[in-house]
Order: C-alpha cells, then sequence, then structure tokens
C-alpha cells in the first residue's frame, strides 16, 4: 500500500496564520516578527510532507515513518530526518535501510557544509552495517553502494572526489531502475551536485529538470522531484521554466522551513519582493519549531537572510533593521557553514545595501565567536570584504588594503582546499575591492579593469544557492564605478547588463535611471524610474532616488 499525502493548503494558510499573530504596521517591536510562539503553533502536523512511497524491506511498523524520513530527506531537513532514520534502527534492528539513511543525511549535495571526519566515520560505520544486515533488493543495494561510494576512505579529507563517486554510482543505480521515483530524484540531485564542478553547471541543471519532470508526471507531489526542480532552475537563464511547479510546493509541506523556503529562490531570479518576503516569513517562524539539539536551526537564519535582501530592495529599511536585529539577537545557532555565512552577510548587506559606508567600516569579522571561524572561509572574507569597501568609500586605504590582503589569504586557502567555487566567489569581490582602492588612488583605468575583470569572472560561477544575491553585484559596482567617472552611457551598459541577471535590484535600476537620463536616453530613463516606484514600499521615502524618480515620472 503506497503511504502517501495529497493536500490544498496553500502558502496563503501559513501566512495568514502569522499575520494573525503580528501587531499593526506602526507598531513596535517588528510587525513582521511574531512576537509570540503560540501553542497551537507547536501542535503543527509535521507528517504533512507530500507523496512518497519506498516500499522499503523492513517491517511493516516502521515502514511509514521511513518514508517520512526520506521525504525529509527530499526537503533537506536532514537533521530531522536522521532522528527518525535512527529512531527506525531501534525500532526494527534488521533494517538495513535504516542504516543508509542515517548515512544519507551526514552529507547534504547542495549545501556549502562539509562533513568532517566524525561524520564521514559515522556515515561510513553505518554503511558497513547496512551491508552486513543486507538491503532487501538490488534497488536498496544500489542506493547503500552510492552512499558507500562517498563515504569510503573516511580518513581522507576530500569533498568533491566524494560527490563525484556518489553521482557517478547515482548514474549506475538511475539506469537500473528507471522508474523508480526515488533513485531518479536523489539521480537528478546528483547530476546538479555534480555540476557545481564543470564549466556546464547550467546543462546539468537542465538534465535534472528533465530527469525530474518524468517523476513529477507519475507523482505530481514527489517532495524531492518539486524541491530539487526549483534548485535546477535557480540557474542564469531557468527561473522562468517550470513556475507551476513552485506553486505547487505550497501545497505538500506548509509546515516544513526549506519548503516553505525554496519558491523564493525563483522569486529572487525575478525580482518578485513581496514574494520573497511572505515566503521566508513563513519558513522563518517555521524553523523555530525544528531546533537542532539546543541550537537554532540554520534554516531560520537562512530564511531571514533571504526577507533582509527582500525589503532592501523595496527600500524598507526600518524592517530590514529589525529582521537583521531578530536574526542577530537569537542564538546560538547550529555550528555550520549556513549559520556562519548569513551571521557574516547579514550586517554586512544591510550596511552595503543602503550604502552606509561608515557602518560597512565597522564590521568586525568572525562574530560571533561561538562559531569554528577557520572552517568557514567565504562567510569571513565576506565580513572582511564589506569592512574594506566601507574603508574605501570613506578614504582609509590602510585599513581597505589590509581587508585586500586578508581575502586573498581566504582566496588561497578555500583553493588549498579544493573549494575553487569558493575561491572565485572571494576573488570576484576581491576584485571589486581592489578596483575602489585603485579608485582612492586616482588611477581610473586600472580601476574599471579591475571591476570588469570582477564582473566577467562572475560570469564564470553560478550563483550559490545559500545566498539570495551578492553583497554588491559586480555589474552594480561597475555601474558606479563608471558613473562617478562621469561615463554615464558605459554605465548604463554596466547597469543594464546586472539587471538582465538580477532584476529590479534596488540600486542597479536608480543609478541606471540616472546614467540613461545623463545619457540622453529619456525614454529609457523613465521606464528605469517607473519600475522603481513599482518595486519599492511606501516606506521607502527617505531612499536615495525615490524623490528623483517620482518627480521625473510625474513629468513624464
Amino acid at each position: 500500500m503506497k503511504h502517501v499525502a495529497r493536500w490544498s493548503i496553500a502558502i496563503l494558510g501559513a501566512v495568514v496564520f502569522m499575520a494573525a499573530c503580528e501587531e499593526p504596521a506602526d507598531a513596535d517591536p517588528d510587525p513582521e516578527i511574531p512576537t509570540e510562539r503560540t501553542e497551537e503553533a507547536h501542535e503543527v502536523d509535521l507528517d504533512e510532507l507530500g507523496a512518497v512511497s519506498f516500499q522499503v524491506s523492513c517491517s511493516e511498523a516502521v515502514r511509514r515513518d521511513f518514508d517520512r524520513a526520506v521525504a525529509l530527506v527530499h526537503h533537506m531537513m536532514y537533521s530531522e530526518a536522521r532522528g527518525v532514520f535512527e529512531e527506525i534502527t531501534e525500532a526494527d534492528p534488521e533494517c538495513a535501510m535504516a542504516h543508509w539513511g542515517v548515512a544519507k543525511t551526514l552529507y547534504q549535495p547542495m549545501w556549502p557544509s562539509r562533513p568532517g571526519i566524525s561524520e564521514r566515520e559515522r556515515g561510513w560505520e553505518h554503511v558497513q552495517t547496512a551491508r552486513d544486515l543486507g538491503p532487501g533488493s538490488e534497488r536498496e543495494a544500489a542506493l547503500l553502494e552510492a552512499t558507500a561510494a562517498f563515504f569510503q576512505n573516511p580518513e581522507v579529507d576530500e569533498y568533491w572526489p566524494r560527490i563525484e563517486r556518489w553521482a557517478n554510482a547515482m548514474e549506475e543505480a538511475y539506469q537500473a531502475h528507471l522508474d523508480d521515483p526515488d533513485v531518479a530524484a536523489f539521480h537528478g540531485l546528483a547530476v546538479m551536485a555534480l555540476g557545481q564542478t564543470t564549466d556546464d553547471p547550467v546543462g546539468h541543471n537542465a538534465r535534472t529538470a528533465e530527469i525530474l519532470s518524468r517523476v513529477l508526471e507519475d507523482e505530481p507531489l514527489h517532495p524531492g522531484a518539486i524541491h530539487y526542480t526549483i534548485h535546477a532552475d535557480d540557474v542564469t537563464g531557468r527561473a522562468s521554466e517550470n513556475l507551476e511547479v513552485v506553486d505547487r510546493y505550497s501545497e505538500i509541506a506548509p509546515h516544513t522551513p526549506h519548503a516553505l523556503h525554496m519558491p523564493s529562490h525563483i522569486h529572487v531570479r525575478l525580482g518578485n519582493w513581496p514574494e520573497v518576503i511572505e515566503w521566508n516569513r513563513a519558513s522563518a517562524e517555521a524553523a523555530l519549531l525544528h531546533p537542532v539539539g539546543e541550537a537554532v536551526s540554520f534554516h531560520h537564519i537562512h530564511a531571514l537572510d533571504y526577507k533582509l535582501y527582500g525589503y532592501l530592495q523595496r527600500g524598507d529599511d526600518a524592517r530590514a533593521q529589525r529582521v537583521l536585529d531578530d536574526a542577530l539577537s537569537t542564538e546560538p545557532y547550529q555550528e555550520d557553514f549556513n549559520s556562519a555565512f548569513h551571521l557574516a552577510i547579514m550586517p554586512a548587506r544591510y550596511a552595503v545595501e543602503r550604502r552606509a559606508w561608515e557602518e560597512a567600516a565597522e564590521l568586525q569579522p568572525r562574530e560571533p565567536d561561538y562559531l569554528e571561524w577557520d572552517r568557514y572561509h567565504w562567510p569571513e572574507a565576506l565580513s572582511w570584504y564589506a569592512r574594506g569597501l566601507g574603508a574605501a568609500h570613506t578614504g582609509d586605504i590602510e585599513e581597505a588594503r589590509a581587508a585586500e590582503s586578508r581575502m586573498i589569504e581566504l582566496r588561497d586557502v578555500a583553493s588549498g582546499a579544493g573549494e575553487d567555487a569558493f575561491a572565485t566567489y572571494i576573488e570576484v569581490d576581491r576584485l571589486i575591492l581592489s578596483g575602489r582602492i585603485a579608485h582612492l588612488q586616482g588611477d581610473s583605468d586600472q580601476a574599471v579593469s579591475l571591476t570588469r575583470e570582477a564582473a566577467e569572472l562572475e560570469q564564470t560561477v553560478e550563483k550559490h544557492p545559500i545566498t539570495p544575491g551578492a553583497l554588491l553585484p559586480p555589474y552594480e559596482a561597475l555601474g558606479d564605478l563608471l558613473a562617478e567617472l562621469d561615463r554615464p552611457a558605459d554605465a548604463l551598459d554596466a547597469y543594464e547588463a546586472g539587471l538582465e541577471v538580477w532584476p529590479k535590484r534596488y540600486h542597479s535600476l536608480v543609478g541606471a535611471a540616472r546614467a540613461a537620463r545623463e545619457s540622453g536616453e529619456t525614454e529609457r530613463s523613465g521606464e528605469l524610474y517607473a519600475t522603481l516606484l513599482e518595486v519599492i514600499d511606501e516606506s521607502a521615502a527617505e531612499r536615495e532616488g525615490v524623490a528623483e524618480a517620482r518627480e521625473r515620472v510625474n513629468e513624464s
């Protein structure tokens, strides 16, 4: 018998629930963050996870729990899934695949987290136990051996070779079991994960979407097929490919934090800021129901960073400030790359997006101190980047150079660890900072050259799914620089190039509208100003560019 579930609960229900907890818009504290955690919220039925029928070769008594655990894996709720799998190992000691499940949760292919030696050893032990117990079918054996390929030689500190071994083994499992939805979903995930190390990530993502589309034809509410399709479309040029799948996610897991968050990956790509805010409001609240031991799940701050980004693009600095305060006052977060990333970038984002350079110059890297910052090269580099930009914009060349030097060190450490994408992200930011330093020194040609190099380098990598967007997109930085150098036509080209990838960014719209006006492109300037006025919140009146946008639009 298939243990599936189909619900028609939409995201509106989650949003309405939280709206009931909010105070009026002019109240204090923040109306966007519920001030009470109601008892009703803790009584949510967490079995609403989508349609999974793994049909595991274990006792009938644990099969529904096994399906639930697999669904949680597909939702990337790995800690929660691990707990369920561990309970199954006790309830049915002969269930080999429960040990596979525990191991499966110890690596997260789309996340920047990396399993340490203890996790690798633990995963290998569970693989060995599952082998000893013996999986009950060829399909289960194929999945087990794919996970074994990841964990073999646990003493070796490597990551991407493990992903490659796992992906190759999942290819074999898929070819042998083409009609199995969970094998296909995990295979699609593996194809996409492997694509992060190739010159054609978009091609890998397109293949993932094709694989998953066949799963969705037979089971439209399969959580892995829906979730991984959204990830597959979170690359340049694919955001509009499967919008009906994005909408469907709201129906299958109305209380699962990562499920509530995922649609915003597409809405960020489309510049739909109200949707970004609403999805992540729901996700952040739901995440508080999923602590990791005594720590707050990083799903909470992951959602808050996307929410912060949405408010900043709407020019709603007051609500953005309250989201930041909420994120920083909630602690401790679980020890993880994701926690470090958002704790580093959120204060930086709040300063840089507001062009509050003095604030940026005062940022302190490696905070909070309870995290193991030596493990998190890219997050630390983001703090130094914002600090360096603040120093350069306020004329403190020594501090700017110190930040630049530390970023180079962190870039080289990331590269030495085999994390080429992280190293590239750091280098893109380093080039922008170096360009600013050159500009401060009066070398305009070098400043433009370095910043343009950053923009070209960024095109060799895709945005990492951990972030809603760059701290300062290179084409926006190039546009700002060219505008300062009184080259409005060139600045407009730069801003437009940025808007093609990241539509409706506040500062790109303002910069492009001004550059178009100064270049004599009055009609285009009016269009850009009009778009800005559509994007902003009513509270954005004090933001730079809003008054002139209203004046120009009223004139036309």
